[in-house]
This record gives structure tokens, sequence and C-alpha cells, in this order.
């Protein structure tokens, strides 16, 4: 290895996977401490940023807990688990590298992990109860996680329609329970909002422009919330997404722009709004489906890139190269799953982020 720079090693350790990253500490003083060194986590995070993959929980009937499959266009599939939680867990959210999940056992218990890394952070709880009477169930409508690692914090978001009085009914109030990573507390605000949001707007939580983005039921526009400011405002999306067409769209990210995912029966079509100031949507790709036409109605997308988008079926992951225009399947579930893969699929990428 004393025929190659420091530089050059150092590229090329940043390319590795997490886990055998972690087990070439052992060959060296300079590799033991680079995981923890500024410049190499900043360097392996951008690196990661280019290669999005998809993380899948499959459910099998057989089985009491659910495994996790990562979808990655480069180095196929592999299968790691939550058991550093000592929880059965839903994951509800996933931002540069970090989940968040809620437990399953216990109502209003939350974590946030890296699972590469296997780090995780138990939230503190909530001490007046009333303000996660969330409708219905107690449980949040929307769930974020804003993670970023220029300024080395996350927060974790919780919102939702807040029950009426003693009632099991909600009304009006939307309220919503801030987490910062920081100073290790929550904090809260409350609005009034008519929106509703089917599980794959939920699923679907965007963090760019240091805000978090959740397309509406109807389709409509884009609920944003500004961390900076504690405020809920509303994004317009393409006039040509909005009125009437019946197609389906979802909101995704691509490199750090938003990205609206737009499917009809023949055609996918790829918006990403250029200009995030003055709201200037451009559809960059129009993707004939003709070749998965039995697959059109039962297919959602996860993830993606500028060259290619995930996709999900019942039991398939798939992937779209845009410069080749391919499709390949990349997953495939042989069990006997009780849910359909897109009903638990995240858009995900490993990353070096200390949640503890």
């Amino acid at each position: 290895m004393s025929f190659f720079p420091d530089e050059v090693i150092i590229e090329v350790l940043a390319r590795l996977p997490i886990k055998p990253l972690f087990k070439t500490r052992t060959v060296c003083k300079l590799w033991h401490g680079l995981p923890s060194d500024k410049y190499f986590v900043k360097l392996y995070n951008q690196v990661s940023d280019k290669n999005p993959m998809v993380l899948v929980e499959v459910h099998d009937s057989t089985k009491p807990n659910s495994s996790l499959i990562c979808v990655d266009n480069s180095r196929g599939v592999s299968e790691f688990s939550l058991d550093c939680l000592r929880d059965k867990v839903n994951i509800r959210a996933s931002c540069n590298g970090l989940l968040c999940c809620s437990s399953i056992a216990v109502k209003g218990v939350y974590y946030v992990c890296n699972p590469m890394t296997r780090e995780f952070k138990v939230l503190p709880k909530i001490k007046d109860q009333n303000l996660t009477r969330f409708y219905p169930d107690s449980e949040a409508t929307l769930v974020g996680l804003a993670c970023d690692p220029s300024r080395g914090k996350f927060d974790v978001v919780l919102a939702g329609y807040q029950c009426a009085g003693s009632s099991r009914r909600p009304d009006k109030t939307f309220a919503c329970l801030i987490f910062d990573s920081d100073s290790n507390k929550w904090r809260k605000f409350v609005s009034f909002q008519e929106e509703i949001f089917t599980h794959m707007n939920r699923n679907q939580v965007v963090y760019v422009n240091g805000a978090l983005h959740w397309l509406t039921g109807s389709g409509s526009y884009i609920l944003v919330l500004d961390l900076n400011f504690e405020v809920w405002r509303k994004v317009s999306v393409p006039d040509e997404t909005r009125y009437g067409t019946g197609n389906r769209v979802y909101l995704l990210e691509s490199d750090g722009c938003l990205s609206l995912i737009e499917i009809s029966d023949t055609w996918m079509k790829i918006w990403v709004m250029k200009d995030y100031e003055r709201e200037l949507w451009h559809m960059v790709d129009r993707v004939s489906l003709g070749c998965i036409k039995g697959l059109v109605h039962g297919i959602f997308p996860i993830a993606q890139t500028g060259e290619c988008v995930f996709l999900a079926t019942h039991k398939q992951v798939l992937v779209y190269h845009r410069t080749s225009w391919a499709w390949k399947e990349m997953y495939s579930v042989q069990n006997n799953a009780t849910l359909p893969l897109w009903f638990s699929a995240h858009a995900f990428r490993t990353s070096i982020f200390p949640c503890e």
C-alpha cells in the first residue's frame, strides 16, 4: 500500500459499504481513525449521496419479525435487522442514512438509528400526554426526519390532528412537535389544516432546502414545514399534474431537488423543481411503460437519481435505467409476504452519521 498516496487510499475507502469499511479499521492507525475524521465522513457521505437505495420491510406470515432488505443498484441486495433496538418497530421516515422508527408495543416511543453503524437514540418521552392525543389511535399523521450532515444534527417531526376535548373525534387543530437533537428537547406549535394524506403520501416525506415536504392526498399541492421558521406553507405542483388527469403522482427527491413522478396507464413522467424559490418545475423525462404493462397499476416509485428510478410492486423491486432505457428486476420476494413491498418501502442511502 506504500505505492499509493494516502489521498488515493481515502478515495477508495470512501466507496466501501459501511461494514467492510469498519472491518478495515484493524489494518493501521490511519484507517482506524477514518470513521471519526470530519473530512472523511464528509467525503463518504458525499459519495453515498450519489447512490440511493431502497429499503424494504418484508413481512412474512411464518415469522414473528419482519426482515429488512436493502436494494442497491451497484452492489445488489443485502439483508440486515434492527435488533439493536431490542424492540419491534415500524419504520416511519428515512433521511440521509438515518431511520426514525416507532415502537409497536409502546405508543409514543420513537427511535432514531443508523442501521449501518447500529447506533441509535431513544427520543425522550413527551411529558404532557395531551400533546400526543393524535387522531386516530394517538398516532401522528405525519412523521418526518430531517438529517443535516453539514450541521451534524437531526430533527424529528410528529404532526397530526388532535382529538377534540375528551372525545376521539378530530378537530382542525394541527399540532406539530419537533425534536431537536442539539437541545435534546421537544417543542410544539399549533396551526389549522384541512388536509388528508394517503399511506404513500405519509411515507414519502422529502427533506430539501431546510424543509420537510409531503404531497397532499388530492395531489393538488405540497405541504411544507419550514424548520427554520416553524411555519407551514404550500408549494405548487406542475399544472399538468394538477388538473383532472386522473394519473397517480408521487413525491421524491432527486439529487437534492424536489421531484414528482406521474404515472398513467402508458407513461411515466418525471418532473424536477429546478428553481425552488420561484417554484419552477421542468419535465426531465417521459418513459414508456409498455415493457411492464402488466405491472403498471400496482407499481410505485420509491427513490431515484438522475440516472435511474427504483420502483416497487407487490412482490418486486425494479430499477429503470434512464440512459439505456432498460428495466431490471433487482429483488423478488419468494416467501408468504403479508403486505406488498411498496407498502413499507423507503428511499435510503448509507452514511456515517452519529445519532447517539
